[in-house]
């Protein structure tokens, strides 16, 4: 939220007991987990944290994983900062191995240190670390996982239990300093980074990556495009040569294809929940590598081809994939204004349907909008990091729009007269769905939150 708006919503009294929300997502709840997210209200307020660091529901209880300028365990150099994107993954005897981004650019507070045989680019600042947990939260390692890349933003798991870290930048070999292309994706295993090296995923694009997002029954990748300013982003499929075959089958090449609504050209155009299009086509990237001009820009044809500003979050849920619109500003170039979207596209259909829309009477206390990292919650809902100006939360979202405080970030990095938090990211659970894990973003702070998820 800017706090332009802020300011204009205390001036109207426009202060609301609940969360401006349409629409509504039972298509993934199923069955009891439904039933207890359509009737919950949240786990009740927030309680102030003494210490400072985040305010949780009574009965929750946080661990500080990692804290940015530490010593890192594996004796590699310090803990990098601008904590991102991030994944848990199963280990053995109920170990959970956390690996997480960072959206590092050139000049950044602590880069990722660069470790032989990890490095894709010395003059990259990004990358990501692996943390593995024992079955107490207990941090066992932390090391890096890949190093030499840039604005490392975020990224998805696979189902062969690696990590694809997708690069938020267009840069090229010479600009900024740098000796390689960037906007890439890149396979990490947190398990052991080296079986994975510092390989880009050259077939699925060369563009301002945000997340992914994987298809289980056959292998498609969907990708989103976060560009803030026109021509925005595209939504993306990659179809791979060598589906479902496990850690480095992304390497064997595929084709590469954006969406295409027919008759809409922005969709930040469409406002109702419920608002659904097909069948939607896919179209052929002319020039994945954008060798020459970025894939936005690229000419798709007489129909063109379908932007939408500040796509980020993306996942899989069910049998249908959901990106996320942050938000869409008509002063940017946008058909219209949203302060967030979440879209559902059906594969078997290839249906595309508006799932919800956030904002813009939103409460001033209680921001829900701009949503940024996105996950399933335990009880079948959604959790959500906010990415905004003023006060930060992570909060959740039932089938019925009722919108929820989960956490609130109480480290000041302002002063005490104009204070200002840093966003939350990458909000991910354990396996086991007990522990909610999740990023402040600045100071790069890695948490382990613990209690009645499923109460």
């Amino acid at each position: 939220m800017s706090a332009t708006r802020r300011q204009l919503l205390a001036r109207t009294g426009a202060v609301g007991v609940s969360i401006a929300f349409a629409g509504s997502i039972p298509e993934i709840l199923t069955g009891t987990a439904a039933a207890r997210s359509a009737g919950r209200r949240g786990y009740g307020p927030l309680i102030p944290d003494p210490a400072g660091l985040l305010d949780l529901p009574e009965g929750f209880r946080y661990r500080v994983l990692s804290r940015e300028g530490a010593r890192l365990p594996s004796g590699e150099g310090r803990i990098p900062s601008n904590h991102d994107g991030m994944a848990a993954l199963p280990g053995r005897h109920g170990r959970v191995h956390l690996v997480r981004n960072h959206e590092n650019r050139r000049a950044s507070r602590i880069p990722v240190p660069a470790v032989p045989g990890l490095v894709y680019d010395p003059a990259g600042e990004g990358g990501c670390t692996a943390l593995e947990l024992d079955s107490h939260q207990r941090v066992l390692s932390e090391r890096v996982a890949i190093a030499g890349t840039s604005t490392n933003c975020a990224g998805g798991p696979t189902p062969w239990r690696t990590w694809l870290t997708c690069e938020e930048t267009e840069l090229r070999a010479g600009e900024d300093g740098y000796t390689k292309d960037h906007g890439f994706v890149f396979e990490v295993d947190p398990y052991d980074p080296r079986r994975t090296g510092a390989v880009p995923l050259t077939a699925l694009g060369r563009f301002q990556h945000e997340a992914v997002a994987i298809d289980p029954r056959n292998g498609t990748v969907y990708e989103t495009e976060d560009a803030f300013d026109k021509p925005f982003g595209l939504f993306y499929r990659f179809r791979p040569a060598k589906p479902l075959g496990g850690r480095g089958s992304l390497r064997a090449g595929g084709r590469l294809q954006a969406l295409r609504v027919p008759d809409v050209k922005d969709l930040s155009g469409i406002q109702e929940p419920g608002t659904g299009f097909g069948p939607v086509e896919w179209v052929d990237v002319p020039d994945p590598l954008a060798r020459h001009t970025p894939v936005r820009f690229q000419d798709f044809g007489p129909r063109g081809i379908t932007h939408a500003q500040k796509l980020e979050g993306c996942y899989w849920g069910g049998s249908c994939v959901y990106f996320v619109s942050s938000y869409a500003r008509s002063a940017e170039g946008s058909a219209a204004d949203h302060h967030g979207q979440v879209w559902r596209y059906d594969p078997e259909t290839r249906r595309l349907t508006l799932v919800a829309a956030f904002g813009p009477g939103t409460d001033v206390q209680l921001p829900g909008e701009a949503p940024d990292n996105i996950c399933l919650a335990p009880d079948g809902g959604l959790m959500v990091c906010e990415d905004g100006d003023g006060a930060q939360y992570v909060f959740g979202l039932t089938r019925r729009g009722t919108v929820y405080p989960v956490a609130r970030g109480r480290q000041n990095l302002g002063t005490p007269d104009k204070p200002s938090w840093g966003e939350f990211a990458g909000v991910t659970f354990s396996p086991d769905r007990r522990t909610m894990y999740v990023n402040c973003y600045t100071p790069g702070t890695t948490f382990a939150v613990t209690g009645p998820w499923e109460d």
